[in-house]
């Protein structure tokens, strides 16, 4: 996996270095001296470390414009503030960083955090791989899990509804609900949901992301809201 290192000070990065190094030595790590470095660069990181004050670019924008590439498709990535001010902390909230480490860097404080990064980032890596192939028009068409939004039934097929478009095929909604995994649940018989990709909820509907409304068995909530908060327990990716 791949990690960016973002902070002014030559001696941060360095010890930044050392720290991951240390605790996972195949990283590949790159270090970036400014915001404006780190986004002329073009990378995509699995995970950042990102300075606060820098310059014309801080680390918030960043932040803030790593997220917005994510909802355009961008793979998701971890962020992890390092500064030496703590009034970023609601700020950092906003972008859903992952952590907010105070300098002087505490080792053992890293170490955890780090470990805990690094297992969340090897299953959004996993996640990216995952795909369903179904057959449409007679040919076979492979679909990435990631870019599901929700999968909805009606007259013996399914429609997908993704990032690229909906796609309409012969299928049964049971079969689907079991193969694909715990990241999608059954919240109405007529809807197959991707959590990644839930923005909001209430006791009667769910919304995506896209801005779709979608149904919630009343007789479901309970159910959805114990399985939504293990999935996000587990390390998954959240939007609401």
């Amino acid at each position: 996996m791949r990690i960016a290192v973002c902070d002014d000070d030559r001696a941060i990065r360095e010890e930044l270095f050392r720290l991951i190094q240390k605790q996972v030595s195949e990283a590949d790590i790159m270090e970036y001296q400014s915001g404006e470095e780190l986004i002329n660069a073009r990378g995509n990181f699995d995970i950042y470390f990102l300075d606060i004050e820098m310059g014309e670019v801080s680390g918030m924008d960043i932040a803030r414009r790593i997220r917005e590439q994510e909802d355009n498709g961008r793979q998701r990535s971890i962020i992890i503030f390092v500064t030496g001010y703590r009034e970023y902390m609601e700020a950092a909230f906003d972008v859903n960083a992952f952590h907010y480490l105070i300098k002087p860097i505490d080792t053992e404080k890293f170490s955890e955090v780090f470990r805990r990064a690094w297992k969340e980032a090897a299953v959004f890596y996993e996640q990216e791989k995952k795909y369903i192939i179904v057959k449409s028009s007679g040919t076979q068409q492979k679909i990435l899990l990631k870019n599901i939004y929700y999968i909805e039934s009606g007259n013996k097929k399914v429609i997908f509804h993704t990032t690229n478009g909906t796609l309409e095929v012969y299928g049964k909604m049971e079969e689907l609900e079991k193969g694909l995994g715990n990241t999608f649940y059954r919240c109405h018989r007529c809807y197959l949901v991707n959590m990644e990709k839930i923005s909001a909820y209430s006791a009667d509907n769910i919304q995506v992301i896209n801005g779709d409304n979608l149904l919630l068995a009343r007789k479901k909530y309970s159910d959805f809201i114990k399985i939504y908060m293990r999935y996000v327990k587990n390390g998954g990716i959240v939007n609401v």
